[in-house]
C-alpha cells in the first residue's frame, strides 16, 4: 500500500513537468496481466481451452483512478482428428 501512495506522490510531481508517468504505466501494464489472468481462469472454470476475440477496455473510475476490463468469447477447440 506505501509503495502506491509513494507511486502516486512521484506520479504527482511528474505531471508538472509532463512527459510519461512511468509509475502509472507500470500500475497500468500490471493491471493488464491481472485482468487477463482473471479472464483465463473464468474461461478454464467451465471447461474451455481457448478464448477469441480478446478485447481490452481501460475507463476511468474517479479522479486518478481507472480500471482495465479484459473479455473475450471461452471456448472448446476439438483437434482435428
Amino acid at each position: 500500500m506505501l509503495a502506491i501512495i509513494g507511486k502516486d506522490i512521484v506520479a504527482s510531481l511528474r505531471t508538472l513537468i509532463g512527459g510519461e508517468i512511468k509509475e502509472y504505466t507500470e500500475m497500468m501494464a500490471e493491471s493488464r496481466e491481472e485482468a487477463l489472468e482473471r479472464m483465463v481462469k473464468n474461461a478454464e472454470s467451465p471447461g474451455a481451452n481457448a478464448i477469441t476475440d480478446v478485447r481490452f477496455l481501460t475507463s476511468m473510475v474517479m479522479s486518478n483512478s481507472s480500471e482495465i476490463l479484459a473479455y473475450g468469447t471461452a471456448v472448446v477447440v476439438i483437434p482435428n482428428q
